[in-house]
């Protein structure tokens, strides 16, 4: 089976709009393998949020030398997960952070 990539090398996927920052060329990644990732030894917890106005949740793991991985739970459970280059996200962690509607578990 083909996979239909754009000429800029994005698959089309966006973090939902909940999420306060945006990243470039986010990978939505299948529950399988994103769970499989972000529970591997080698996978770091960064941070996690709570958005305070719905039941959502953001977890941001450090997966690899330059890759990390974004996980949401939506507010019936679900979770998503999508790859992002690190820096991207390292850049994105301010917003989250100074996000009014986030805040972080201790």
């Amino acid at each position: 089976m083909a996979t239909h990539v754009s000429r800029e090398g994005c698959d089309g996927a966006t973090l939902p709009g909940v999420v306060p920052f945006e990243v470039d060329c986010p990978s939505r990644l299948s529950w399988e393998l994103g769970s499989r990732v972000v529970g591997d030894d080698d996978a770091t917890l960064r941070g996690e949020w709570e958005h305070t106005g719905s039941s959502w949740t953001l977890a941001l793991y450090r997966v690899t030398t330059h890759t990390d991985v974004v996980r949401l739970r939506t507010p019936v459970g679900r979770e998503r997960f999508y790859g992002a280059a690190r820096m991207d996200l390292d850049a994105a962690v301010p917003t989250l952070a100074d996000a009014p509607t986030w805040r972080r578990r201790a």
